[in-house]
């Protein structure tokens, strides 16, 4: 297993089920259960110099949603070229996620998730097995749906485990 694989195959494994698509919707009740509770002051929280407010990881889960819809449209429709990678950090300090309204946040995740559930069932089988390359690895559609829900419950964790437990 290539590093790659090991870094997605952890995202992977925290899905509960097979049923990945269903934990679109599951993993999207969770995170917005979670956001309904807090304010703007309260979503600025960092639970430790350096770490991203929760403003931030809400942001940090849409820009890489939108990016795995992009693979996953790409692949699914035969793309044979390399898609670049991204630094999720520079993403993220470019972004100004603390300054937005909290709700507007939620507003656009929910969108974002709602486009990545209609992407993802307009694919047939033979669309989800495509194959693609993406920063020099290759991945398959169905493994980015898988990594958009595994992405989210990994990042849930760190909410539920190093932010609410805190604050």
């Amino acid at each position: 297993m290539t590093e790659f694989q090991k870094y997605i195959q952890r995202y992977v494994d925290l899905l509960p089920s097979e049923n990945w698509m269903q934990q679109l919707i599951h993993s999207e009740n969770q995170t917005l259960e979670i956001y309904s509770k807090l304010d703007d002051e309260s979503s600025l929280f960092k639970y430790a110099e350096g770490k991203w407010s929760l403003k931030e990881i809400l942001q940090h889960l849409i820009d890489c949603e939108r990016i795995f819809q992009f693979r996953a449209l790409s692949f699914s429709r035969g793309e044979s070229h390399n898609l670049p990678g991204f630094d999720e950090e520079i993403y993220a300090n470019n972004a100004n996620a603390d300054s937005r309204k909290l709700q507007d946040l939620i507003d656009e995740f929910t969108v974002v998730r709602q486009s990545s559930l209609l992407l993802f069932k307009s694919f047939s089988k033979e669309m989800l097995a495509n194959n693609g390359f993406a920063n020099d690895n290759e991945i398959s559609v169905e493994t980015i749906g898988k990594l958009v829900v595994g992405h989210n419950l990994h990042h849930l964790n760190v909410i539920i485990d190093k932010y609410l437990k805190l604050n």
